[in-house]
């Protein structure tokens, strides 16, 4: 049985993404690499036990979400897909069950806001756990007088929180803005495909998505 740890510690998994990460780096986008992927299977993991999913499922979607940006070391274009089939080959070739294999890819496959559906609840988790990851460390540029708004909207949150209600009918993304460094409308400039994304995931998962900004509801 192919552990999240086994993933986690692989070297080739690792050096793969790594230089995923380099890629995007380069490109000028923010962090990538594992403070990012390991955040995202750690709220992966939130989701899926609070709202009760076997402790085996909740591995396997810690498997997709510390995969799952992979695909960006072949390009950012279709990443999605590229990761998914780059899992496909490395989970398979690690003696994966088929059925966990399509687990974690139609996840990989599905998370990007440009092509993604939260097609299955795996799905949901993934796309909620990867969208709501808005932090100020992950901005690798020094130089706050270039930062251009992608730098801006991450350097910006002070605190980010999402949070499934004791009912398990809402989750909530919190954020804490420095409207110093970007506004609210730079964040909805970037980011409203994600959350109208993290609705549909939501929703997915019967739950309503909410979003918050300086303690202000605007979803």
């Amino acid at each position: 049985m192919v552990t999240y740890d086994d993933i986690r510690t692989n070297p080739t998994i690792r050096t793969y993404i790594t230089k995923a990460d380099e890629s995007l780096q380069s490109l000028g986008f923010t962090e990538h690499s594992f403070a990012h992927v390991t955040m995202v299977a750690e709220t992966c993991d939130y989701i899926l036990s609070t709202l009760g999913f076997p402790q085996r499922d909740i591995e396997v979607m810690k498997i997709a979400a510390f995969l799952h940006d992979i695909g960006n070391l072949v390009n950012r274009v279709d990443h999605s897909q590229s990761g998914a089939v780059m899992a496909f080959r490395i989970l398979t070739d690690m003696g994966m069950d088929a059925s966990e294999v399509a687990t974690v890819v139609t996840a990989i496959g599905n998370h990007d806001e440009g092509t993604g559906v939260p097609v299955t609840a795996p799905a949901a988790a993934l796309i909620l756990a990867d969208k709501s990851d808005v932090r100020r460390s992950r901005v690798r540029n020094p130089d706050i007088s270039s930062f251009d708004i992608h730098d801006r909207v991450n350097y910006s949150v002070k605190r980010s929180q999402l949070k499934i209600n004791e009912e398990h009918t809402n989750i909530k993304l919190k954020l804490s803005i420095d409207t110093r460094y970007g506004s609210v409308m730079d964040y909805f400039e970037i980011f409203m495909d994600r959350m109208i994304l993290c609705r549909k995931a939501a929703n997915k998962l019967d739950l309503q998505f909410k979003l918050i900004i300086n303690e202000q509801p605007l979803l």
